[in-house]
Parts: structure tokens; sequence; C-alpha cells
């Protein structure tokens, strides 16, 4: 039986991850309904990419029996009560990063899932793509000895998109982009709480942190090093570097085609779109939707890949950072 999917938004991340889903066997995967605030647009959004039903409000979406898992990939303001909304009608859940808002809002989505008995999982898509399964292959054989230092950049030039300026949007690079920097980290250092984080940033006028660098102490002298903007473009890769040897993970980091290991280079080529997509290398959204399906197949609750404790942690370590940098969401103290 295929995995019936239904869609929650019709914005650009959608539109990827649909075109994405047509790289996949249609006798694994089905996107069965699209559900928008407005239902002109889900119907457009249908017609574009061949889904049979299309909702105008998210409500009708929990409602719907016939769907096995919700893909949520609306603004990260929304994702708290959207994501309760399905959690609490006893639907499985692949919500878009950053998970929520803040370590709360995290905590208290993990604790409804568990409640009502449903699949979870943050869609950090890097976690399932190969490469990445690669790295954490090679860490667990000590390829490069013991890793002492760790290295994630990522800067998009993004001040002319206001859901990347505007707090009600939620917007700075910390929660953008910010957020693969960090959980590289905690992929390599297996989900272990860092001893000491410091953080300084730059924020825009709007208030939200415009560039940040963030450099992290973990047990055993071991060292990580991030640096994030929205208004600068930087090399977007990832080193790992240990005693006997490295691991880079060329950019962009967070979709990766190409690795080094020890300046050897290994390729793991991603599949022609069939439309245009809105963000780089997208047709590797279908890993995290493959790796959802053998969740569900094996009756698991969330993914080895991207357990919810590396989401929570994930934003605690969030929450630090911006007390530090000094970004404040009205969320915060809601």
């Amino acid at each position: 039986m295929a995995t019936r999917w239904g869609l929650c938004g019709a914005g650009k991340i959608s539109h990827d991850f649909s075109v994405a889903m047509k790289t996949l066997p249609p006798g694994d995967h089905q996107i069965a309904v699209i559900a928008s605030r407005s239902l002109e647009r889900a119907k457009e959004f249908a017609n574009r990419h061949g889904i049979p039903k299309a909702y105008g409000s998210y409500e009708e979406l929990a409602n719907d029996p016939d769907i096995d898992m919700v893909y949520v990939g609306v603004l990260h303001t929304e994702h708290w009560r959207v994501g309760l909304l399905f959690l609490k009608a006893g639907k499985n859940v692949l919500c878009e990063k950053p998970f929520a808002m803040n370590s709360r809002q995290v905590k208290d989505l993990v604790a409804t899932a568990k409640k009502n008995n449903v699949f979870l999982m943050e869609a950090i898509w890097s976690r399932c793509f190969p490469l990445y399964a690669e790295v954490r292959r090679l860490l667990a054989e000590e390829a490069v000895g013991e890793v002492k230092l760790v290295k994630a950049y990522f800067g998009s030039p993004q001040l002319h998109i206001p859901r990347s300026v505007e707090k009600e949007l939620g917007g700075g690079a910390l929660l953008d982009i910010g957020v693969y920097c960090l959980q590289f980290v905690l992929m390599v250092f297996n989900g272990e709480r860092p001893e000491s984080i410091q953080a300084t940033g730059v924020l825009l006028d709007s208030g939200v942190d415009e560039s940040v660098v963030v450099v992290m102490k973990f047990s055993r002298n071991r060292m990580a090093f991030c640096t994030f903007s929205i208004a600068v473009r930087l090399t977007n890769d990832a080193v790992i570097a240990g005693t006997k040897g490295s691991i880079k993970v060329l950019g962009p980091m967070h979709c990766p085609t190409t690795l080094v290991v020890n300046d050897k280079e290994l390729e793991y080529p991603l599949p022609e779109p069939g439309l245009p997509l809105n963000f780089d290398n997208s047709t590797g959204l279908r890993f995290e939707a493959e790796e959802v399906r053998q969740c569900l197949l094996k009756g698991l609750k969330e993914s080895p890949r991207m357990p919810q404790a590396d989401s929570v942690l994930l934003t605690e370590i969030m929450d630090e950072i911006r007390k530090q940098v000094g970004v404040v969401f009205s969320q915060d103290s809601q």
C-alpha cells in the first residue's frame, strides 16, 4: 500500500516536496490531498501537481480519515498551532524545520505526539540524504580518528525576502538556515549537549538576527564553530576534523551531493526534477519522505535519523543563542 500524504500549505516548499515525490515509485507514495487556507490556492496547486483533493482549511485535512501522514509546510510561526491540530486529530506528522519557535513549543508537540501515539518528525531533510548516512558510517568507524573540531557555514543573501527579515514572520538567520549548521554538529557529536555555548551576532532593525557566529565546546575538549548569515553568501560547507584526517561536506551542506574524505571525492547525484524548483537540490526531499514511510512500516513513532530528543536539544541551543544575541519573539512570552 502506498503511503497517502496530505500537504498542509501550498507554498514554495510544498511545491518542491511534491516535485520530489514524483521521483519516488507511485506504489509507495501518493499525495492524496493539498490543504491551504485559500481553497482557490489549494485547487491551483492540486491542478499543477495532479493531486486528487483540495481543501480550503487545515481542519478539513485534520478530519480526513484517508491520510497516513501530514506534511506541514507553512510558516514556522504556525508550526506549533497547526502541528497540535493534526497531532490531536491522531495524524502522523512530518513538520518543516524549525520545528517551532522555541523549545517550550517543541516539547509541547513532542508530548502531544506521545499522548496520541502518533509519529512525529522534524523535517531536517539533510539527515536523510545518502551522503549524511555515509558521514555517520565513517564516524562510527573512526575513519578520521577522534573528531576534535566541526565547522559549518551557511550564508544566503535573503534580506529582500519578507519572511527572512520580519519578526512577525519568525525571521532571522538562526531559525531559517543556522538550524542546519547546528543539527550537523549535533549529528557528529551524537546528540550530546554542549558544555558551553558562546554566540555573538548582529541584528537587523526589525530585531531579528542577520549574521551569527557560534562556538560550542563539548566533552573531551571537542569544539564546534558555526557561522550563518542572511546578508551574504558563504561557502556553505561543513568540515569534520579528526586526529587522522578530515571529512568535508561540500556546499550546499544542508542538501549535499559531494563528500571529500581525506582528499578522496565521492559523488551522490540527485534525480532530475519534473518541474522547476524553488530551492537547491529539492528533489532530495524524496529521502525524508522515504524515511517516514520506512518508519511507518516498522511501526516507529519517531525517526532514528532525526530523533525527537535531537529536535528538543537543537531548539534549546537555539533559545540560548537567541538569548545571547538578543532576539526575542512574541511566542517566547506566551
